[in-house]
């Protein structure tokens, strides 16, 4: 992929890479995708998880594939064939191939319009929904394929053991971050760290809406019922940059720091966390570094 294409942070709107795996329509967001090519070449692995389809060497770089048209339909995608497209991705400071049937293009899009899945359809695999010419595009969790597959990849329960307590039940922190999975590992993480006031919100205009209310009624006294933001960045409604900026041009919630806790927080992709005022940006992997970096910004801040 060209990075020239990406979009300037912030701004509400991201570029989406549509595919049709066994003629159904999904998307990823283009900031997770380094490249799509061709492959000749694939290793398969004795006894692996059967939606690992195996290695591939592109560029002289080994990559893990995972079977994507497995992971989505319980069928492989690789068996008997010579050659085939496939994306690769970089998240979570790892890089992974998926494979596909076809590339339809490149979409510019507003993050309000990715729907929320309705409850009685909900889908792990599934962040949201996309209207699309008339067809509808399905979001997918990249991050939760591969952490399904190998836990140590993302952010997991295992991750949680070796967090220092002390009491911190004085400070308030707001969350936003659409995944249940991630928002209840971070409240098991921060509470055995020893914080007890800590809001959540599933996307980040519900966050945006609940500071901006906060501000409206106590001014600058809005720091007593929050002293930190933490956020995702992919999430329906209003990404996490679009939320940061917003804070960090605003004239008095400027003054909140804003922690961007995402899987996309790679050497490549950091840049964009900075044009938008972030404070410090951490993978999800590196959730054991969150309550260091949450002390160190709430002992030199409000």
């Amino acid at each position: 992929m060209n990075a020239d294409i990406l979009l300037e942070s912030g701004t509400g709107e991201l570029e989406i890479l549509e595919f049709v795996i066994n003629k159904k329509h999904y998307a990823i967001n283009v900031i997770k995708v380094k490249e799509i090519v061709e492959v000749d070449n694939l290793t398969k692995l004795p006894q692996s998880n059967p939606a690992v389809g195996g290695l591939i060497l592109c560029r002289d770089e080994i990559v893990t594939l995972v079977d994507l048209k497995y992971v989505l339909d319980g069928k492989s995608g690789v068996e008997n064939i010579k050659n085939f497209r496939v994306i690769i991705c970089e998240f979570n400071k790892i890089k992974v191939a998926f494979n596909i049937d076809e590339i339809l293009g490149v979409h510019r899009i507003k993050w309000e319009d990715i729907m929320k899945p309705q409850d009685i359809y909900d889908n792990p695999l599934v962040t949201g929904n996309i209207i699309l010419d008339n067809k509808i595009i399905l979001m997918l969790d990249f991050e939760k394929i591969v952490t399904d597959i190998s836990p140590k990849t993302g952010i997991s329960e295992d991750r949680i053991v070796d967090v220092e307590y002390k009491d911190r039940s004085n400070i308030k922190i707001v969350l936003a971050d659409d995944s249940v999975l991630i928002r209840r590992l971070l409240k098991d993480t921060l509470t055995k760290a020893g914080f007890k006031n800590l809001q959540f919100f599933n996307d980040g205009k519900q966050a945006y809406d609940y500071l901006i209310n906060l501000e409206d009624e106590k001014h600058e006294k809005f720091t007593e019922d929050v002293q930190m933001l933490i956020t995702d960045i992919e999430m329906p409604q209003m990404d996490g940059h679009t939320l940061t900026r917003k804070i960090k041009e605003h004239p008095i919630l400027k003054r909140l720091p804003v922690i961007i806790f995402s899987s996309l927080i790679t050497d490549d992709l950091k840049h964009k966390g900075i044009s938008v005022g972030a404070d410090a940006q951490l993978s999800k992997p590196e959730i054991g570094d969150l309550v260091k970096v949450i002390d160190k910004y709430l002992e030199t801040s409000i």
